[in-house]
């Protein structure tokens, strides 16, 4: 079966596989939604083109989180609103950020990504597997709607 064809419940399964030890889990609740996060937040900080105007919504990180959204949508209508709604309070935090850090953005975002990706790649060697998305890139995008699937399912809403 090609990965395009998978359903969302298939990917998560297959994300599943090397995610099994509780270490390794409990890690990832926290460090996948901070490397997220930390992406927005790097992608905010590029500077906008001027072609962008000086809208505070149109930046390369509400742009690039457009696809990203995509894929969402193409997994589960559900998921994706899911996701939407973590986006928008990722781009919000982003936005306070800016106007409050006494260091720029990028750099709070890469020192935390680089430490997030430390304690991702630890919990992986506890779990004894090599992290999904060496095998394909898309389980980048899956570690973030698998999380919000385990929330799902605890509130009873299907995806």
């Amino acid at each position: 079966m090609s990965r395009q064809s998978r359903t969302v419940q298939q990917w998560f399964d297959e994300y599943g596989v090397s995610h099994q030890n509780k270490t390794n889990k409990r890690i990832h609740w926290v460090m996948v939604p901070v490397i997220f996060f930390t992406i927005v937040g790097l992608l905010w900080s590029i500077p906008k083109a001027d072609w962008m105007g000086t809208s505070t919504l149109i930046n390369w990180a509400t742009l690039v989180m457009l696809p990203a959204l995509y894929f969402y949508y193409t997994l589960s209508v559900r998921i994706m609103l899911g996701m939407l709604a973590f986006t928008c309070a990722c781009l919000a935090t982003c936005y306070v950020l800016t106007l409050t850090l006494s260091i720029p953005l990028w750099i709070f975002s890469a020192v935390l990504f680089a430490i997030a990706w430390i304690f991702q790649f630890v919990g992986h060697k506890i779990e004894g597997a090599k992290p999904s998305f060496f095998e394909d890139l898309q389980f980048l995008l899956i570690g973030p709607a698998w999380l919000l699937g385990f929330i799902y399912r605890r509130a009873g809403i299907s995806y």
